[in-house]
């Protein structure tokens, strides 16, 4: 319950994040050319897009009880970590809360089905 609602925060508020880019591309720091992964704030807004509406899906199915979601929702976390480390030049802060939260969800999600004796 914990990850799927995690999840859903997470892919809007990325959807919300990618907007922002999409619309408004000045509202993020431009990065120096010499940047391994430069691109515009447009195709970074693009992407965020993409990720948050995937990852928001996930989380709804995850809600679902679907079982596979539980392993699409830890790969599209890890991707999701990937895409905000490599954002973090443009939004340093809104990039070091998701990606904690993309390692709650992966814990959540990989650890809800370990069942504890007592």
């Amino acid at each position: 319950m914990l990850a799927a609602t995690l999840m859903i925060l997470s892919g809007l508020w990325g959807f919300f994040v990618g907007i922002t880019g999409v619309l408004s591309g000045g509202f993020y720091t431009r990065v120096p050319a010499s940047y391994t992964f430069s691109l515009s704030p447009y195709w970074w807004g693009i992407v965020q897009l993409c990720i948050g509406a995937v990852v928001f899906a996930a989380g709804v199915s995850l809600l679902l009880g679907m079982l596979w979601a539980r392993v699409a929702g830890i790969a599209l976390a890890v991707i999701s970590a990937l895409a905000n480390f490599l954002f973090l030049p443009h939004y340093p802060l809104w990039s070091i809360i998701v990606i904690a939260l993309d390692v709650i969800i992966i814990w959540a999600l990989s650890t809800s089905h370990v069942r504890r004796l007592a």
